[in-house]
């Protein structure tokens, strides 16, 4: 399953998007595969209604200049959403950075093959840290019309 490499099990629940986003992208430069599990209950920091509005705005709200009929397609399941985030941090226009994002799985929940192993939280991308406001990304996804099954 690992190739020879280091697997890193990270549990998404409770941390925050970016800096989630930031040391996962770092640890796939490193060679590191990384397999972020309950990704639906990642959190975005903000008004929940400001998050949501900026998210819709920026995804649904981009037209093709081609057609009206033909859009590009955005995002809108949370593991899309999280690797969407963690592509921005790449160096996605070369062949190093692709081939990072190629190590990188995200589950909703825990898949069986991962319930048993160790899984990593990282303190300093903790939500506990925030004094605001926050929305998961679950609900983000489903305020863009995200249809999917959230794991129990």
């Amino acid at each position: 399953m690992s190739g020879g490499r280091e697997v890193i099990v990270v549990d998404g629940r409770g941390q925050i998007l970016g800096r989630l986003a930031s040391i996962v992208a770092k640890k796939l430069l490193e060679g590191k595969r990384v397999v972020v599990v309950n990704v639906q209950d990642v959190v975005v920091s903000g008004d929940p209604v400001m998050v949501v509005q900026s998210y819709k705005r920026t995804i649904l709200g981009v037209r093709s200049h081609y057609s009206h009929r033909l859009r590009p397609k955005r995002p809108r399941s949370p593991i899309r959403l999280f690797k969407a985030t963690v592509r921005g941090m790449l160096p996605k226009h070369n062949r190093r950075g692709r081939e990072a994002l190629k190590r990188l799985r995200a589950y909703i929940g825990v898949p069986k093959e991962y319930e048993g192993a160790e899984k990593v939280r990282f303190k300093e991308a903790d939500a506990s840290r925030l004094s605001r406001g926050y929305v998961t990304l679950g609900r983000i996804a489903r305020e863009l019309g995200w249809r999917g099954e959230v794991e129990a």
